[in-house]
């Protein structure tokens, strides 16, 4: 028979405290995403776009560089199939996310519905603490960090598209500023990593070897190489044996 308090334990474990830990977590994902995404509510509305098209690109679409790539290309008279492939092109990176996360979701129908919330900066997180959670958390803990990610980023293009302009006139500043929110965030998100060796070494040669690209005017075609490039290294350099663990 189940004790009261073990039943009260199983049951704390379940959706609302999940919940709510996602969204504590995730409150400093909004220092990157609201700034960026007044940046891309401004920039649609200057490409042509309505406030609710705006909108509605932000919620279904909700792919950061690829909503800015997708609003450029329309503007300019890009044919739609071309829009589509390049917008397509840019997120083949969850086709990595995904096999990296496989291993902490539990069963669970929600898990498709939640891949929506899928971005960059919540991989990053889910990846370091899922692992860290008690099984019946995890759906909720996703839940609460992509729902708070993705609301932020539809309610920060929906203030740069209403007041953006108003905004970078005011303080002019501000226009210079927000683009380099995201860079900042991923920053903060990747540095904790150079506490491990094997980490601190992929991350040099990948910032590196990117650097050393866009130097020499390779900035497009450098990202990808420079990632690939530390992605080699995290995967040939092994990880040194600790004292008395056998073969």
């Amino acid at each position: 028979m189940t004790s009261p308090r073990s039943e009260t334990s199983t049951n704390a474990t379940h959706g609302p405290p999940g919940v709510l830990r996602g969204i504590r977590e995730a409150i400093p994902l909004l220092g990157g995403y609201i700034p960026v995404a007044v940046s891309f509510g401004l920039v649609s509305v200057q490409a042509g776009f309505g406030v609710l098209e705006t909108l509605a690109i932000s919620t279904l679409i909700y792919a950061g560089a690829s909503q800015f790539l997708f609003v450029g290309m329309v503007a300019s008279g890009a044919p739609l199939w071309l829009v589509v492939a390049m917008t397509l092109l840019i997120n083949l990176r969850h086709v990595v996310y995904a096999p990296n996360l496989a291993a902490w979701l539990t069963p669970s129908r929600w898990w498709p519905w939640l891949m929506h919330g899928l971005t960059d900066q919540v991989f990053a997180l889910a990846h370091t603490r899922l692992p860290q959670l008690p099984e019946r958390q995890r759906v909720g803990w996703f839940l609460g960090a992509a729902l708070l990610a993705w609301l932020s980023w539809i309610a920060g293009s929906l203030l740069g598209a209403v007041a953006g302009e108003w905004l970078t006139a005011r303080w002019p500043l501000l226009g210079e500023v927000m683009p380099f929110a995201l860079p900042a965030l991923f920053l903060v998100l990747v540095v904790p990593r150079f506490t491990s060796p094997r980490w601190a070494l992929a991350l040099t040669v990948c910032v590196a070897a990117a650097l050393a690209f866009t130097l020499n005017g390779l900035a497009n075609v450098g990202i990808p190489l420079a990632a690939g490039l530390g992605a080699f290294c995290f995967f040939t350099l092994r990880s040194p044996r600790l004292p008395g663990r056998s073969r």
